[in-house]
Parts: structure tokens; sequence; C-alpha cells
């Protein structure tokens, strides 16, 4: 397998330091929703020069680089173990050069790493596909947005809340309100229906690599996610906690197969910094989206 070390430290950078056009869109549409001079409205106006500065300087966009969830999509017969090698390389040279800040810490001794490696960090999820090129997809997820993910297990009496798409309304809805501001909103919602509890936040994390702008294939679902995304930006807790009209840019729901005996909903929160690439090598050509 060719040495490609170098272009995913380069994958590394773009998720870093270039936020994705849709998301960048999606904030320059509630910028506009705000009302002139109010906090939403300069947190916002803080967050695209934050943006412009870090695509301008190819620096991280946030501090807190977060973890590295890599997907990594093959043909089949390509080792992952060389590719997963290559990786990690990528992860300490791009640490090296700032592009990620060390990371990963030690449960028990409460010593950093250095380089971003350790006991499963980075994430990896490897997947043989019938198409005979390599695809890399990169999610940077930060801690902030990571204390306030949630999961609930329906029936939820507090709220009501059976096992429908109407309890999953009314829980979704409440973790988002139990976050206010403390997920650096405005903030997008990976959403997991059914799956097991451990793998429902593996689930939830996935809807946030689906473009802001897309439809769900599923129709009731496409309604849940308008109507969510709707009803949450009612609540009036806006950019950063400050109030206003923007609190969450989008809603992206999976449904999975469950277990008799349980009903979880999962919500990945993520901070508005949504920062994903992608990555595919074609007849040694690398293609980057």
């Amino acid at each position: 397998m060719e040495n490609l070390v170098e272009p995913f430290v380069e994958l590394v950078r773009r998720a870093a330091t270039d936020l994705p056009a849709d998301v960048e869109s999606a904030l320059r549409a509630a910028k506009e929703r705000e009302e002139p001079g109010t906090a939403a409205a300069g947190a916002l106006e803080a967050i695209l020069r934050n943006v412009e500065l870090a695509r301008e300087r190819s620096t991280p966009i946030c501090q807190d680089t977060g973890l590295p969830i890599f997907y990594v999509y093959h043909p089949r017969g390509m080792g992952t173990r060389a590719l997963r090698e290559q990786i990690e390389r990528a992860v300490v040279e791009a640490t090296r050069r700032a592009y990620l800040r060390p990371n990963a810490v030690d449960p028990l001794t409460g010593r950093n790493s250095g380089n971003n490696l350790g006991r499963s960090f980075p994430s990896f999820h490897f997947e043989e596909w019938e198409e005979e090129f390599l695809r890399v997809d990169l999610l940077l997820k930060g801690g902030g947005s990571e204390n306030v993910s949630a999961q609930y297990k329906l029936p939820y009496a507090p709220l009501k809340a059976g096992r429908d798409l109407e309890g999953v309304r009314r829980v979704v809805l409440d973790a988002v309100y139990r976050a206010q501001g403390k997920g650096c909103a405005p903030g997008i919602l990976g959403v997991a229906v059914g799956a097991d509890r451990g793998g429902g936040y593996v689930c939830a994390k996935e809807q946030l690599f689906r473009p802001l702008n897309d439809t769900n294939p599923v129709p009731e679902l496409a309604t849940l996610e308008q109507r969510l995304l709707e009803e949450a930006n009612e609540l009036s807790i806006g950019p950063m906690g400050f109030g206003g009209k923007t609190t969450v840019l989008g809603v992206k729901i999976g449904a999975y197969h469950r277990l008799p005996a349980c009903y979880f909903v999962t919500v990945a929160y993520m901070c508005w910094a949504c920062r994903r690439a992608r990555m595919e090598v074609r007849d040694g050509e690398v293609v980057y989206g």
C-alpha cells in the first residue's frame, strides 16, 4: 500500500481549520435572523470571524480539537493494520504541527500522552465495501459538546414520553433545554433511535457526518427532524446561551433495530464547530471533499 501519511495529515488539517461549507452557510443564515446589536448577533459575528481567521491562517477553529473519529471505507483486500498505522502517524504529525491539541489523557494517572495517541484514542471504524477506492471520513468531537450529550430510556415518566416518535421528540427537546448554552450553541444534534446502550452513542455520532442540507430518506424521520429544528429554536436559548432565534443548526435522526426490552434515544450534541472532512484515494490520486 502506498504511503498516505502526508495526505492523512492534510485531512486532519482541513477538518481542524476549515469549517464545512454547509455549516458556515447555516451560521451566516443564523446571523441574518438575529436582531442587530444583540448578544446573539454579536456571538455569531465573533464565531464567523473566527472561522475566517482559522481558514486564512490554517489554525484550529477551536482550541479543543476534540477526539478524532475516523471512518475508513476500504476495498476488498486492503489491510486495515497498515491504514491504522499510517493514520496514527499522521495524527502524531498533525499534533506536532499544532493542527491538533494534545487531548489524550490517561484516566488513572491524569497524564497527557502528548501526541493524541492512547487506548481508543483516536477512534477508528473500518468497513470493507464493494467500491475499488479508499474513503476516509473524519469528525473532530470536542469535549464541551460531549459533556452535554444525553441518553434516555423510553418510556421516560418525567416527560410522559412513550415508546414512539412523540416520545422521541419530547426527550430530544429536553436534551437541548438541559444543555442550554453549555455545549457551545448553536448546536447540531445527531440522534439515534434504538440500538443498544453503548451502540446508541456510536450511531448518534454517525448522524453528524450528514450534511445539514440533506433530507432524511425516511419520511417520518424527515418530518421529525424539521419539527425538532423549529421547536428547539423556539426555546430561545440562542448562541452560547445568550438568547436569540438560533439554538440548533440541524437535527439528524437515524433509526436502529433494538432489543424488545429496550428503547433508547441517544442525543450526540455537536457544537457549532462541526468539524468534518473527507478524503478519497482513486487510482493513486487523493481528492478531498
